[in-house]
């Protein structure tokens, strides 16, 4: 299993919308990196749920239930989308200042890319954001 974050702006796209829709496809990505992200994202993988700009904080765990497919919302062959849906809130939200105060995060893409809207995660990033947010 792999472990991935995803940004969205909560005025665009919120936890609680993401949680009343129940699955969405992950579109809008226009970055390389950020898609080769998404064609790397397996059915199963978990995926921590941030919202920038506002609040810049995680608020839940998603996961992967369909793999990257050709983005509806553009016809350029270039751009993909995956299907998440919501698996839990986390009991607090983690802030990215706890995030850059704590010592087993200060190398989490959050940090070190933060433009970046999707990225990977270590397993043990993972597990701490989890126990941070419990």
């Amino acid at each position: 299993m792999n472990y991935w974050l995803v940004k969205s702006e909560p005025f665009k796209y919120s936890w609680e919308k993401f949680n009343q829709d129940g699955r969405t496809f992950w579109d809008g990505v226009r970055n390389f990196q950020a898609r080769n992200n998404l064609r790397a994202m397996q059915e199963g993988d978990l995926v921590l749920f941030y919202h920038s700009n506002e609040g810049k904080e995680i608020v839940g765990i998603a996961k992967v239930v369909k793999e990257a497919y050709q983005d509806p919302t553009t016809e350029d062959p270039n751009w993909v989308v995956v299907d998440l849906s919501p698996v839990e809130s986390l009991k607090k939200p983690v802030t990215l200042e706890q995030i850059k105060a704590d010592e087993q995060l200060k190398d989490i893409g959050l940090v070190r890319q933060g433009r970046l809207s999707v990225m990977g995660l270590k397993r043990e990033e993972f597990d701490r954001i989890i126990e941070l947010g419990s």
